[in-house]
């Protein structure tokens, strides 16, 4: 099976990780949440389609037709929307890189952070129960040697397993998974993911 390899220390590698939650065993398994997502990218594509139809406007009708009144206001959208991309990326995102439901109404919100370059990756869970009462709010952190290879190979094995063993929900889960597969894997996410997780040295 192909290897998984990224740059070593890459945060947006460390976010391939999230696929597992909604792959755990039942009753655990997570429906992704994309509200924050969606809003992301209506503000990105509509700021994009602004930028193109002044760059078209411009091209077509001549300089003259840019100084217009509708083409200024567009451009002073652009702005806006652009300021209030940024703001929902740093200020509400804030490195979230998983939220998610499970059927019983519990919730889970995942983010992350890393310095450039810097060995320890973060990550701060939430936990909340059907009715928003917090049932666990944990920051932890490892090195990313723990589960990259120095050549770059990613090994979810490992990963998964720290997840479990910081994770309230996610060590039910993997003990729900051993079970299902006899004892072969512990591990979070599918039962057939086992082998793939294997880790090859």
């Amino acid at each position: 099976m192909a290897t998984n390899k990224v740059p070593v220390y890459s945060l947006n590698a460390m976010m391939l990780w999230a696929p597992y939650l909604t792959t755990l065993p039942a009753p655990y398994t997570f429906k992704p949440n994309h509200t924050k997502t969606n809003v992301r990218f209506l503000l990105g594509y509509s700021a994009v389609a602004i930028a193109a139809f002044t760059f078209y406007a411009d091209r077509t009708l001549g300089w003259e037709a840019t100084t217009s009144p509708w083409i200024i206001a567009a451009v002073a959208v652009y702005f806006v929307l652009n300021s209030i991309l940024t703001f929902w990326i740093w200020g509400v995102e804030a490195g979230e890189v998983f939220s998610g439901k499970r059927k019983t109404g519990e919730t889970i919100t995942i983010s992350s952070s890393t310095k450039k370059n810097s060995n320890p990756y973060k990550l701060h869970v939430q936990y909340k129960s059907a009715a928003g009462k917090v049932l666990q709010d944990k920051q932890f952190e490892a090195p990313f040697p723990n589960w990259f290879s120095a050549d770059g190979v990613f090994h979810p094995e490992p990963f998964r397993r720290w997840l479990a063993s910081e994770v309230d929900v996610l060590r039910l889960a993997a003990k729900e998974n051993e079970k299902k597969t006899g004892g072969v894997s512990g591990l979070v996410g599918k039962p057939d993911d086992a082998a793939d997780g294997k880790m090859r040295r």
